[in-house]
């Protein structure tokens, strides 16, 4: 900025044009200053193409966490390693001790806003630019003794203990940046192609994958609790409560009828009505208090639902397909996105309770089409982490998988093979060099292990499996002429496997109720989904992707537990 003032104040009476007028140089290089924080995002500074050197000479404000800091020049200055989570390298800052205590600055995770001049970084050193500190404005300090999250080296299985501090690590900060850019990355794609987004319910009445591992939504149990402790405080009126209040309104009815009768002023009848109503509100709160009982309602030996929250029986969604389909039918092509659970006691490395969902439906479209939107949109996705989270991919690179960029730009650039459910049965027959641990047969669902052999070993590119067994597939599925097939399909990635599922729906009627029936499925929380079949049918079509699983993929992390923020699984729900 023009003058040798430190910055701050100036910029809290700026304008946000003001600021970035006021930090231009003489050759014209700018400062990006933070729209709402007074501060400059280290990633603006470093992450320029020349590393900052355009920016040497300016004064800034930074703020962030200290990754590593040492006292040099026996205590007379520190180095500290700050960032701010805007990208994975760090900038260094070089304070004086005339500027700041240096023992409240170095420990690891301590919080910093400085304020300084930019210069040149010393001949050698990794970076380009350092900050000289001229004012330190404000400081978190941290007790070393006691932070959880030295410098030394962690284990992901140690930071899901510690899950309120894991995002200061330098992997899942790095995971998060991933994460939201593959958000980004999904909402731009579909807006762009035409979808409109559909928020669906995480309350839900209707079981999508017909497996019944979901969780209950309920206030019954809590409900009986609540009657149980107001029984004990206030025991409900007794018969002969309920008949002195009965006759108490017998005699405030005779009453009004006396002075009805004698013609009585109207402000004596008024007050008699006023009596004899207050008596009947009176019988009707004694009544209802006296059908409260101690525990959980039923019916026929079976929890009664009708006198839980909803009504009904309610649970938190596995999908909102079913739901997301409603607006396919009415307004062409949608798309879901938000969390989903299932109750499944998994402790494997590739299940959550709670977990993410991408779900387009698009109406007018068969299978064809939904293999095609599934492939652009994976392309899609790959090619924007190449362009825009190159930085955290390389750290993911040489930390954790030395192909995840490699395997991004294989299925960024790769045309997707399609095989029949029938032909990649066939293919797993014939191989010999290698035992499955699951049988491959017929009829039979591939393991991951299948699915993974196709992808990396056979084709050595993405897979898209489809037509596959009516009897291990979903009742909304279409139906395929042969009767034993259903127009299913699922896109197959190296590193993961099975990363979408999806399929053409089954718009006719008559067939989905077979479905429906073959199934063993109740009809009753499903009219309202073949409403849509019996009024203005469509044929459409959608997938699923688990985000976590793309995540994944891109990543190279093995668990599922650590690319998501906050993990849910049995035993664990953390914050």
């Amino acid at each position: 900025m023009a003058g040798d003032e430190p910055p701050t104040q100036e910029v809290a009476e700026m304008s946000v044009s003001e600021c970035v007028s006021a930090a231009s140089t003489g050759s014209g290089e700018v400062v990006q200053w933070s729209r709402y924080s007074r501060r400059v995002l280290i990633t603006t500074i470093i992450n320029r193409p020349d590393g900052g050197l355009g920016l040497v000479g300016q004064k800034i404000a930074v703020g962030g966490w200290v990754k590593t800091g040492r006292e040099q020049g026996k205590g007379t200055f520190a180095f500290l390693e700050l960032n701010d989570g805007s990208c994975p390298a760090n900038l260094q800052v070089l304070v004086d001790a005339s500027v700041a205590s240096l023992g409240q600055l170095v420990p690891t995770g301590t919080c910093v806003l400085v304020e300084g001049e930019l210069k040149k970084a010393p001949e050698g050193t990794k970076q380009t630019v350092e900050l000289k500190v001229e004012k330190v404005l404000e400081v978190g300090a941290v007790d070393p003794a006691k932070y959880p999250i030295p410098k030394t080296k962690l284990t992901l299985e140690f930071l899901r203990d510690h899950v309120h501090l894991r995002p200061r690590t330098n992997t899942i900060s790095a995971i998060a940046r991933i994460r939201n850019a593959l958000a980004y990355a999904t909402h731009t794609f579909f807006q762009k192609n035409g979808f409109l987004y559909v928020h669906t319910p995480i309350i839900t009445t209707s079981d999508c994958e017909g497996a019944g591992e979901m969780f209950q939504v309920t206030t019954i149990f809590s409900e009986a609790e609540k009657t149980e402790r107001e029984l004990k405080q206030n025991p409900p009126p007794s018969e002969e409560d309920i008949e002195a209040a009965k006759l108490l309104i017998k005699e405030k009815g005779e009453k009004v009828a006396h002075l009805k009768a004698i013609k009585s002023s109207k402000g004596e009848i008024a007050s008699g009505v006023a009596e004899l109503t207050k008596a009947k509100e009176n019988l009707a709160k004694l009544e209802e208090r006296a059908k409260l009982k101690a525990g959980i309602p039923q019916k026929d030996g079976k929890v009664d639902y009708s006198h839980d929250f909803f009504a009904r029986q309610a649970f938190l969604t596995v999908s909102g397909q079913l739901q997301v389909e409603t607006f396919a039918c009415a307004v062409s092509s949608v798309y879901t996105f938000g969390p989903t659970f299932r109750a499944e006691h998994s402790h494997t490395s590739r299940h959550l309770a709670e977990f993410w969902m991408v779900e387009p439906e698009i109406a007018f479209a068969d299978l064809e089409d939904d293999m095609n939107c599934a492939e652009d949109y994976v392309q899609f996705l790959c090619q924007w982490l190449l362009d825009n989270c190159l930085d955290d991919m390389q750290f993911m690179v040489k930390n954790y998988d030395k192909g995840a960029i490699d395997r991004l730009k294989l299925v960024a650039s790769t045309p997707f093979e399609r095989v029949s459910y029938t032909e990649a049965v066939e293919l797993l027959k014939n191989v010999t060099e290698k035992k499955f641990e699951n049988k491959v047969e017929w009829g039979v669902d591939l393991a991951s292990e299948h699915e993974r052999y196709l992808t990396e070993v056979i084709f050595k590119k993405p897979v898209i499996v489809y037509n596959y067994p009516k009897t291990i597939k979903a009742f909304y599925m279409r139906l395929n002429d042969d009767s034993k097939t259903v127009a299913a399909m699922d896109v197959l990635v190296p590193k993961v496997g099975e990363l979408i599922g999806g399929s053409q729906r089954e718009e006719r009627l008559d067939v989905i109720e077979q479905r429906i029936r073959e199934m063993d499925l109740p009809v009753e929380p499903y009219e309202w989904y073949l409403d849509l079949r019996r009024y203005g049918t469509v044929k459409h079509c959608g997938f699923g992707l688990g985000f976590e699983r793309m995540i994944l993929f891109a990543t190279g992390i093995d668990n599922i537990r650590d690319v998501i923020p906050f993990p849910r699984y049995p035993g664990r729900a953390d914050l």
